[in-house]
């Protein structure tokens, strides 16, 4: 009976509160006096100066006195505003000093207190009410000998129970709601203070209650569940490396080695997940490595070609290093995007599935990389281009700054621009969007010419960091690799639905899984396994999202 004593009705909660309430109540009215002819005058006379220049009605000469007239008053309530600063500032101090003084130990913990007891008393009441719904049924089903009345009576047991677990859950959202309403009433009062201008410790305090309030474990184990595992996986690989290898894995130079390997890929994803967004994806990724490595060491090879091209041999070993590797840039991102564009006419004009359009697009370019070169690899680059491009900052591959420059231009273009927006748009209802006016094929369009873009870049990365070797065989299963990222990063294949740093921790996911089982010893095609097992557990999750929805 003594924790009966800590349960407080609302009437008692509202006496506990009032005093504060009117002690930062005289405070805050006070404070509004203050900003009658200061602050208020200045953010009304502000609004008033950018509707005039917006008032298309006015005429410039009207729109202009307006404007002049606004900012005469303006400057005299800017110094009202400088002038009682000192005072609201000293104001805020005394009813923030007096909150911590007073709001916790005179309200807040008390009511935290009771929503406890409340809580523990609300477990133990649905805890009897199952226990007897459980007793009443073994009863009832005892003198019954009916199979069908006997299964109609677990039918109502069912349903009793279902109502129990509802009204318990009720119940329960109810005391967090009262518990948090307490907690965050503090920061409500500070919010009238400040005009919303919260201290930064302030800040993190309300998103920490509100993370707290919100807090679902199963949820929490829904969304993030993949990720768990996977960084349990690295965990395990780190203890069992060492024994099995004798070597660290989690070594500096192991995690600048896989950044380095990340960066091209990085590209790629990049790429795929703005088709993805749109519902669409690209099969052809790989042979576009393939494509641009051949392109890049080509022009780029140390010397004349030894090997043809349509019985043609190039020699480049007269122009100087910079531009040679330009011309390889440009051509290569030249050649990926015109690809990439015709895959994506194909679906944007005529409807047709990517998977179908870029499946086609991977066998032309192989056959015609591999009919045109003989399938010949055509050697090592000048030496000296890596050193320009890409040279090693010390014990820091500088690839790396290409790749975070690629990350922040496509976060940019997915966030802040019109085109961003307009594909989350058209990923999300193209029907919808066309409605509203966006071009459904320009937006197809553009996303498959900066895809092309990108795995341009990515290909020519590539070149420099294995410095030539290319081959139209190279850049096999890069395409899963790129859409694997993309999947596990979050870039819903329902569309509409991906974060930039969803795809960052993706390729590095993936690029650190590789690495760690590579030194780790184990065989390539285990290692495919472990890929497609972790797709399918992403695609999975992504897929019973979008049932909920539905």
């Amino acid at each position: 009976m003594a924790e009966k004593s800590f349960i407080i009705s609302a009437e008692e909660e509202a006496k506990l509160l009032q005093p504060i309430d009117e002690y930062v109540g005289k405070i805050q009215k006070q404070i509004d006096e203050l900003r009658i002819e200061g602050t208020d005058k200045v953010n009304t006379l502000k609004n008033q100066i950018a509707i005039a220049k917006e008032d298309k009605n006015l005429s410039k000469e009207e729109s202009s006195k307006i404007i002049a007239n606004s900012k005469k008053e303006l400057e005299k309530a800017v110094a009202v505003e400088n002038k009682n600063k000192a005072t609201i500032n000293k104001l805020i101090a005394d009813a923030e000093g007096y909150l911590a003084k007073h709001y916790n130990n005179d309200y807040y913990n008390i009511v935290a207190k009771s929503c406890e007891t409340e809580m523990k008393d609300e477990e133990s009441r649905y805890a009897k009410v199952k226990m007897k719904l459980q007793e009443e049924h073994k009863k009832k089903v005892a003198a019954l000998k009916d199979s069908e009345e006997i299964k109609a009576e677990k039918y109502v047991l069912k349903n009793h129970l279902f109502d129990a677990e509802m009204t318990h859950e009720s119940r329960v959202q109810e005391i967090k709601d009262r518990k948090h309403d307490a907690y965050m009433h503090k920061f409500h009062l500070i919010d009238l203070l400040r005009m919303s201008e919260f201290t930064l410790s302030q800040q993190y305090a309300q998103k920490i209650e509100n993370y707290k309030y919100s807090f679902n474990v199963a949820q929490f184990l829904y969304k993030n569940g993949l990720y768990i595992v996977i960084i349990l996986i690295f965990i395990a690989l780190c203890i069992i490396t060492p024994i099995v290898k004798n070597t660290q894995l989690f070594t500096a130079t192991n995690i600048l080695n896989i950044l380095q390997q990340a960066s091209p890929r990085m590209f790629l994803a990049l790429g795929v997940a703005g088709l993805i967004l749109l519902t669409g994806t690209d099969l052809s990724v790989g042979r576009m490595v393939g494509m641009g490595m051949v392109t890049s060491t080509i022009i780029m090879h140390n010397g004349i070609n030894t090997g043809t091209v349509f019985g043609h041999v190039f020699d480049f070993s007269k122009m100087a290093p910079v531009p040679k590797a330009l011309l390889a840039l440009g051509v290569c991102v030249i050649l990926t995007t015109v690809f990439s564009m015709i895959a994506g006419f194909f679906m944007a004009r005529f409807k047709m599935h990517p998977f179908i359009s870029t499946m086609a697009n991977m066998l032309i370019i192989f056959g015609l990389v591999t009919y045109a070169t003989k399938g010949v690899s055509f050697g090592a680059i000048d030496s000296e281009i890596p050193k320009m491009f890409i040279p090693q900052a010390g014990r820091f591959p500088t690839i790396v700054l290409w790749a975070v420059a690629a990350v922040a231009i496509v976060w940019f273009i997915w966030n802040k621009t019109t085109f961003g927006k307009n594909l989350y748009a058209v990923g999300g209802n193209p029907e919808a969007a066309a409605v509203s006016g966006i071009s459904v094929f320009k937006v197809t369009m553009g996303a498959f010419i900066l895809a092309g873009i990108l795995y341009g870049f990515g290909s020519w990365l590539e070149c420099n960091r294995m410095v030539g070797s290319g081959s139209a065989a190279y850049g096999q299963g890069w395409d899963m690799d790129a859409i694997a990222a993309c999947v596990v990063g979050g870039v819903s294949f329902t569309g509409g639905i991906g974060k930039i740093s969803g795809v960052v921790t993706g390729v590095l996911i993936f690029t650190s899984l590789t690495y760690s089982l590579t030194i780790l010893g184990i065989d390539t095609n285990l290692q495919f396994i472990f890929e497609g097992i972790i797709i399918l557990a992403a695609v999975t999750l992504d897929c019973l999202k979008y049932v909920q929805k539905k």
